[in-house]
C-alpha cells in the first residue's frame, strides 16, 4: 500500500509534463490536442446522463469497457466487440484509447449510445472519477496496459478488471520483473487473463496474474472490409503488373528501403529518361510505402523525392494510383486496400530491433509476407505463418526486397504462398468467440 501511495504521488506530480507532452505531440498529431481533460478524469454531464437506466441489475444500457491503447489493439477489439455485441443484447461500450491513431480507428466501432474517451491518466484522482462517471460493469483491457491504481480502484468497486488478447514478450516480462513492486500487486489484482499463446500465459503468471485461459489472437478473426478489398484489387487489376508493399514501415526502414532500390534499379518501377535506357526489368514491380504513423506522412513523402524518386500519394488519388516510382499510402484505417492492392508485403517493424506489426491483417487479405527478424510482438503468429508457407523469414530489408522480386515472378510459388496465407487465418480463428464466452461467465456474479 504504501509503495502504491509513493507511486500515487509522483504521478500526480507528472500530470504538468504530461499535458505538456500532449500539446506538443498535438503539433503533428491534432488528435493529441483534444478532450485533453479526459485524461485527468473530468467529462462533460452527469453521470447518470451517460449511464443510463441499469433495468434492475441488467446488462441493459450498462457499460462494457474496452480499452485498446493504440492502433494494433484497436483493429484487435473489433473482432470481441462483435461478439460482445451479440452475446449482451443493449450493452453499450465505453472504449478507451491512449494514442491518437487508436482513437480515430476506435470512431468506426461505435454504435448510438457508445462512448469514445481517453483512458485517465494513473492517477487515483483520476481513476475515482473515471469509475464514478461510468461505472462499467467489467473492464477488458486489450493485450497490454495494466495500471496500477487502475486494477487496485477496481477491485476495490467490485468491477471485474480482465486481460483479453493478452501477450507478454520477454523484454516485458524482464522490466515489469525490475517494477515488482509495482507489477506484481496490479497483475494480481486482474479478476482473469486470457492468453493469446502458452508462452505468454507463463510469463504473465510468473508475475502473479490470473491465467485463465490460452485462447489464441484475435487477430485471424478479423474479416477485411469488403469495400476497400474490391477497391484494391480493382486498382491492382488496372495496373498489370506485380505490387510489394512495405507496410507498417518505421523510422530508419524507409532509408534503408529507398537505398536499396538505388543500388538495384531492377527492384523499382521507373516512369522517367533514366527508365528508357534501364532495363525492361525496371517495369516488373510497383513499390508501395505505407509509414506506420500518420505524423511522419510528409517526412517520409520528402525523403522520397530527396532520394530522387517520384511519389504518389493516396491523399490525392481520385480514380486510382497515379503513375509514379513509388505509391505511398498516407491514409489511416485502408490497410486492407493496401494489402488488396499488394501481391505480396514487407513488414514494417522486424527490420529494426522493434517487435514487427500485425502480420495476420496481410495474410488475412491473401497477401504472403517477407519479414525480417525482429518479430517478439507477433512471436506466435509469425511462427505459424512460417510454417503454413504464409510468410518467409529475412535476415534484412534488403535481402527481403530481393526474395520479393524471386516470389513475384514465379506464378506457381506466388499462388502457393497466397492459399497458404488464405488457409491461415481460417485454421486459427475463434479467439474472440471464446474470450467472449469467458466474460459472460465472469458476469453473471456481477449481473444478477
Amino acid at each position: 500500500m504504501m509503495v502504491r501511495t509513493l507511486y500515487s504521488f509522483v504521478m500526480w506530480l507528472l500530470q504538468p509534463l504530461v499535458r505538456r507532452k500532449l500539446l506538443r505531440r498535438a503539433r503533428a498529431e491534432p488528435g493529441y490536442g483534444e478532450h485533453i481533460e479526459e485524461r485527468f478524469g473530468v467529462y462533460a454531464g452527469a453521470s447518470h446522463e451517460v449511464q443510463g437506466s441499469k433495468r434492475h441489475g441488467t446488462i441493459a444500457n450498462a457499460f462494457i469497457w474496452v480499452h485498446a491503447v493504440s492502433l494494433g489493439e484497436t483493429r484487435a477489439a473489433a473482432p470481441l466487440i462483435t461478439e460482445l455485441r451479440k452475446a449482451l443484447p443493449g450493452m453499450r461500450l465505453l472504449l478507451t484509447h491512449g494514442t491518437a491513431t487508436g482513437r480515430a480507428q476506435g470512431r468506426s466501432l461505435l454504435q448510438d449510445g457508445d462512448v469514445q474517451v481517453w483512458q485517465p491518466w494513473d492517477t487515483a484522482g483520476a481513476v475515482h472519477r473515471f469509475l464514478a462517471h461510468f461505472q462499467p460493469r467489467i473492464g477488458l483491457l486489450v493485450e497490454t496496459e495494466v495500471w496500477p491504481n487502475m486494477a487496485a480502484a477496481c477491485v476495490a468497486r467490485g468491477i471485474p478488471l480482465c486481460l483479453v488478447n493478452a501477450r507478454m514478450n520477454a523484454q516485458s516480462l524482464a522490466r515489469a520483473r525490475s517494477l515488482a513492486w509495482l507489477a506484481r500487486p496490479a497483475y494480481g489484482a486482474l479478476r482473469a487473463v486470457w492468453a493469446q499463446a502458452q508462452p505468454d500465459a507463463e510469463r504473465l503468471a510468473a508475475l502473479g496474474a490470473p491465467v485463465r485461459g490460452v485462447f489464441g489472437n484475435f487477430k485471424f478473426d478479423a474479416t477485411p472490409d469488403a469495400q476497400q478489398w474490391k477497391t484494391g484489387r480493382d486498382w491492382h487489376d488496372a495496373l498489370g503488373r506485380p505490387v510489394a508493399v512495405l507496410a507498417n514501415s518505421r523510422d530508419g526502414e524507409e532509408l534503408v528501403f529507398l537505398e536499396s532500390l538505388k543500388n538495384n534499379r531492377a527492384l523499382a518501377h521507373v516512369n522517367t529518361a533514366q527508365g528508357a535506357i534501364d532495363s525492361v526489368a525496371n517495369h516488373e514491380i510497383q513499390w508501395l510505402l505505407v509509414p506506420r504513423h500518420p505524423q511522419r506522412f510528409d517526412e517520409v513523402a520528402a525523403l522520397c523525392t530527396a532520394q530522387g524518386f517520384s511519389v504518389s500519394r493516396r491523399s490525392q488519388w481520385l480514380s486510382g494510383p497515379q503513375d509514379a516510382d513509388i505509391w505511398l499510402g498516407d491514409s489511416l484505417g485502408e490497410m486492407a486496400m493496401y494489402y488488396a492492392l499488394a501481391d505480396v508485403a514487407l513488414l514494417g517493424g522486424s527490420f529494426a530491433p522493434l517487435g514487427g506489426h500485425n502480420l495476420i491483417e496481410a495474410t488475412a487479405c491473401e497477401c504472403p509476407v517477407l519479414m525480417g527478424p525482429h518479430t517478439f510482438n507477433f512471436a506466435q503468429a509469425a511462427e505459424l505463418a512460417v510454417a503454413a508457407g504464409a510468410a518467409f523469414e529475412c535476415a534484412d530489408l534488403p535481402l527481403a526486397m530481393e526474395q520479393a522480386l524471386v516470389l513475384l515472378r514465379s506464378t506457381i510459388a506466388l499462388n502457393q504462398a497466397r492459399q497458404a496465407a488464405r488457409g491461415l487465418g481460417l485454421a486459427h480463428r475463434g479467439a474472440a468467440r471464446l474470450t467472449c464466452e469467458a466474460v459472460q461467465k465472469v458476469l453473471r456474479p456481477v449481473v444478477r
